[in-house]
């Protein structure tokens, strides 16, 4: 494979690099707005295998922002106004393995009828938590085991390669088991909810802050996850004391996610 970037922490994000100005659901005209992920991958997926050029364009008509995103920031091939962008990112992945990649997701995710249902769940519960949130629009994308949560403004992108279960035989050449843990498709939801809440919430003056308050901003937003979910689904020591420190002021979610801590 042309390029395999194994990742240490358990997902990446890229926020906001590509000026993202996308629509949002609006939760205030409507009680509940149903979330559905929108299905840029079979898009890609028509493009890449068969070179279908009405799949390409419909990629860059109806999907500008995230084909640009995906074709400058996640695969790194190029600027969009090189005439010869769409040339390199078709033969980027004629690599045979990619090609199986493609097959293999369309195959796991023919039906995603779960994912919008658990994406439902979580953010119209999250919704609930904290008012001002705006729910994001979901797609889905097909990477090269790059990054696995891609956010935006008011977006959030799922890269599905990364998310093939911990048995698949291309992670096992790539990736430590404890690696694996993670890019399962029960992983999809609380992802995205733990990685649009810290585009939300980033930390302030970051590179200056201890390891100690970064794991801590990150525990709050796994805990925040771990309770709209009902479940200990995120389990680590900072989580912990997250929870100690939740008991001890009493704060609304919201007032968590707001405080400087």
């Amino acid at each position: 494979m042309k390029r395999i970037v194994a990742v240490l922490s358990f997902v990446t994000v890229l926020l906001a690099s590509c000026d993202f100005k996308l629509r949002a659901v609006d939760f205030f005209n409507t009680e509940e707005t149903p979330i559905e992920i929108e299905r840029y991958d079979r898009l890609q997926s028509r493009y890449l295998t068969t070179g279908d050029f009405s799949a390409l364009q419909q990629m860059e008509t109806d999907y500008p922002m995230e084909t640009r995103a995906l074709i400058e920031n996640v695969l790194r091939l190029g600027v969009m106004d090189d005439p010869d962008i769409n040339k390199k990112f078709l033969s980027y992945f004629q690599d045979s393995t990619l090609q199986v990649l493609i097959s293999d997701i369309q195959a796991e995710y023919a039906n995603i009828d779960d994912l919008n249902e658990q994406l439902n769940n979580c953010f119209n519960k999250l919704q609930k938590e904290v008012p001002t949130l705006v729910i994001p629009r979901f797609y889905t994308q097909i990477g090269s085991l790059d990054e696995s949560i891609i956010v935006g403004d008011d977006m959030i992108g799922i890269s599905l390669d990364k998310y093939m279960g911990a048995g698949y035989p291309l992670y096992k050449k790539h990736y430590t088991l404890s690696q694996r843990q993670s890019m399962n498709r029960k992983n999809i939801a609380p992802d995205c909810m733990v990685f649009y809440l810290l585009s939300q919430y980033p930390l302030e003056n970051y590179d200056s802050r201890s390891q100690q308050e970064r794991d801590f901003h990150m525990g709050k937003m796994m805990w925040v996850c771990n309770r709209v979910m009902g479940n200990q689904f995120f389990q680590m020591k900072f989580i912990n004391d997250v929870d100690k420190y939740q008991k001890q002021h009493g704060f609304t979610i919201q007032q968590l996610l707001e405080a400087d801590v």
